[in-house]
C-alpha cells in the first residue's frame, strides 16, 4: 500500500511540475516580485523546460514503479494446477 503511495506522489508531482512552469501561476510567483535577478531566471524558457524535464523523470520514475509493482506480483502467483493424468488399470 505504502508503495502506491510512493507511486501516486511520482505522478502527482511529475505532473505538476510539467504543467505549473507554463501556467500564468508561475509568472506571478513571490519570489519574482521581490527580487527581479530571480524573476528573469524563472521566467526563461530554458529554466522552464528543465523543470519540466523534471516533471517527466517524475514520471518515467513512478511508471518504473509501478511497472516492477506489477511484475513482481504476476510472479508471486501461485502456478496454475496441472490436470492429473489418470492412469488406466
Amino acid at each position: 500500500m505504502k508503495r502506491l503511495l510512493l507511486i501516486a506522489f511520482f505522478f502527482e508531482i511529475g505532473f505538476v511540475l510539467i504543467v505549473i512552469p507554463w501556467s500564468a501561476f508561475w509568472d506571478r510567483n513571490y519570489f519574482a516580485q521581490m527580487a527581479p535577478a530571480v524573476g528573469t531566471v524563472i521566467t526563461n524558457n530554458f529554466f522552464r523546460g528543465a523543470v519540466s524535464g523534471l516533471g517527466l523523470i517524475n514520471i518515467v520514475a513512478g511508471l518504473a514503479d509501478l511497472v516492477s509493482l506489477v511484475l513482481a506480483r504476476s510472479s508471486e502467483r501461485p502456478a496454475s494446477i496441472k490436470p492429473t493424468q489418470f492412469v488406466e488399470d
